[in-house]
């Protein structure tokens, strides 16, 4: 039986569902929320789920996590990730208008920037903690900038969110407690934006239409809800993850300094290996179905397992192996089907800028630390490090 809140689980989860992938790939478990959902932990099922339109966002999960939680989240419950067609449709559409590719390609300077202020900050100093100094601070600046946050605002954000993403293990006070502050906070965010208007991100999700049709009120905090954590959370995950691959065993590290060419597949490989989201969010059943043989009914939740359907050897030559050039890597890390990342672009400019800057600058650093020692966040949802102490030089 899965403990999800065991630190070793939390800490190394793979062999857990190696064995699930095994023995039990579609397994009914107790989440730590107290719900029983469908774990779906091989690939090809894990594809099948998050494509399958009989397996909805939209309908309620019911159960030990319905209640106070759903409550409150419900104020935030209108973007794309948590709808089903035609809303989805209608929501993605409506969202890119303001979220295109030239918007994106054109933050490249400033990210370059910001990569560069933050280095600059800590030249000198023999050790730090590259989560806390530069795998944080680089994706939530760049998507507070992007929308329009204050940067005063920026601390208080990162608090909301990191009990937000860890859920029901932070304890269900401090969660609504975050939610709650985050939901007022969006709110004086949008009324800002329509008095004194902007050219942000913000700003074009407020003035953006499509014919006549625009966000609502729900809409849009939700939508900003979803570009706050999803725009930064993920990212921060990914360089903070390819790092510890790289350095944990650090003939990786010189490899990839001496050779800037597996650059591209060395990030696509972080997101298979060690993906910064580790299960999808909730699908309901809503009629009976069957996956990999075995029958779910109508109601009931479903999650794929997107850190085990990439180690899935059947998929995946050589899966528990990280290879800097993996020639072929179709990875869920991202997802799949309509509700595939709209930032992954995004994501992959921001990690390609950060691992640049970091093989230039600091081609000496090491972790300061055994890799057994490190802490790794609780929560079902994503994959990431507390902490990752290294010596620059």
């Amino acid at each position: 039986m899965l403990d999800f809140t065991d630190q070793a689980f939390i800490n190394d989860p793979h062999p857990a569902y190696a064995d699930l992938r095994r023995t039990g790939p579609i397994r009914r478990v107790a989440l730590p929320s107290g719900q029983n959902a469908w774990l779906v932990t091989r690939y090809e099922d894990a594809r099948r789920v998050l494509a399958d339109p009989r397996l909805s966002k939209g309908l309620p999960v019911t159960g030990a996590s319905a209640g106070g939680q759903q409550a409150l989240t419900a104020a935030i419950s209108r973007h794309m990730l948590a709808v089903d067609p035609p809303d989805h449709t209608r929501l993605r559409r409506l969202v890119s208008a303001a979220f295109t590719v030239r918007r994106i390609e054109a933050l490249r300077p400033r990210i370059e920037e910001i990569a560069t202020d933050l280095l600059d900050a800590v030249k000198g100093r023999d050790e730090i903690d590259l989560i806390d100094a530069f795998a944080f601070p680089l994706p939530i600046q760049v998507i507070c900038e992007l929308l329009g946050v204050p940067a005063e605002d920026r601390d208080d954000f990162r608090e909301w969110s990191t009990v937000i993403v860890t859920g029901s293990m932070a304890g269900s006070d401090q969660f609504a407690t975050s939610m709650r502050e985050m939901i007022a906070y969006i709110g004086r965010l949008l009324a800002d934006r329509r008095a004194n208007g902007g050219d942000d991100l913000l700003a074009g999700l407020i003035q953006v239409r499509d014919a006549e049709d625009r966000l609502t009120e729900q809409e849009l905090s939700s939508m900003v809800f979803l570009l706050l954590i999803a725009g930064h959370e993920t990212t921060v995950n990914l360089i903070g993850n390819g790092a510890f691959l790289l350095l944990s065993e650090r003939e990786r590290w010189e490899r990839l300094t001496a050779d800037r060419g597996l650059l591209d597949t060395s990030i696509e490989e972080f997101l298979r290996f060690e993906g910064p989201v580790e299960t999808s969010t909730f699908r309901v059943a809503s009629e009976q179905l069957e996956i990999g043989g075995v029958t779910i009914e109508a109601g009931d939740p479903v999650i794929a397992v997107l850190l085990s359907a990439n180690r899935d050897g059947d998929r995946f030559p050589d899966a528990d192996d990280l290879q800097l050039d993996r020639p072929a890597n179709p990875h869920l890390a991202f997802g799949h089907g309509i509700h595939y990342c709209l930032g992954a672009p995004l994501a992959r400019l921001e990690a390609r800028i950060a691992f640049t800057h970091l093989l230039d600058r600091f081609p000496g650093l090491r972790l300061a630390v055994p890799p057994e020692e490190l802490r790794w966040r609780p929560g079902t949802l994503l994959r990431g490090l507390w902490e990752l102490p290294v010596r620059l030089s």
